[in-house]
């Protein structure tokens, strides 16, 4: 997302603001009641499904491993997970990317059918390269995170130094809603979270009015 706001920002591809893309309980609201503002998604799936095309595609090229034979699944706290999963589009591999989807609140419950006690498990690795993170990516769950990842690629691309620390203020008027003004170069760009979908709905109305004055939102 930090290399697709960068473009629509310089080249003028694509819409703004550019919205976030990642919450599929979102993606269906704004397919029901913002059709028109789907250009100003951002074209990015979300990790689960990215994951899933990668391990459909890219690995099973290079382990050699046929992807009809590659069952992926998914722990998501969110419900809507399991819709996402199952969208037709979501086929990059000839496949549905992503077989498979349990909340952590089944897990946790097969878990304890099983008699899995967490406290009492031996310590170890996880299976490389699943071990592997970054900053970003422990952030992308909290609320802002999404933006905040993107923002930190967005920044470095362009300057080549660490994006300083992003300050949100809440927006008089629009409870749920925080927004904050970081400076990319000689570009400041103004960028706004919103908690939730009836918050998000006084986003999404100013950005529909063409009054918005943010380049990049978060749902």
């Amino acid at each position: 997302e930090g290399h697709e706001l960068i473009e629509r920002l310089t080249k003028g591809v694509g819409k703004l603001p550019i919205i976030s893309s990642c919450c599929p309980g979102w993606i269906k609201f704004a397919e029901h009641n913002y059709p028109e503002l789907l250009d100003n998604l951002s074209t990015c799936k979300s990790p689960q499904q990215m994951f899933g095309a990668l391990a459909k595609t890219h690995y099973a090229e290079k382990a050699g491993v046929n992807p009809k034979d590659i069952v992926m699944v998914s722990v998501m706290p969110c419900t809507a997970k399991k819709f996402e999963c199952a969208r037709p589009e979501m086929t990059d591999s000839g496949y549905q990317d992503v077989d498979f989807v349990l909340t952590t609140r089944e897990l946790g419950q097969m878990m304890r059918e099983a008699g899995l006690e967490m406290n009492s498990l031996p310590e170890s690795q996880f299976d490389d390269p699943l071990g592997e993170s970054t900053g970003a990516g422990l952030i992308f769950g909290a609320s802002g995170g999404v933006m905040e990842a993107a923002l930190r690629t967005a920044y470095e691309v362009v300057t080549g130094e660490t994006l300083p620390k992003l300050d949100f203020e809440a927006v008089r008027g629009m409870e749920g809603i925080k927004s904050a003004t970081i400076q990319v170069g000689d570009t400041p760009l103004k960028v706004a979270v919103a908690n939730g979908l009836a918050n998000a709905r006084k986003l999404l109305d100013e950005v529909k009015a063409g009054t918005s004055e943010y380049d990049f939102i978060e749902i």
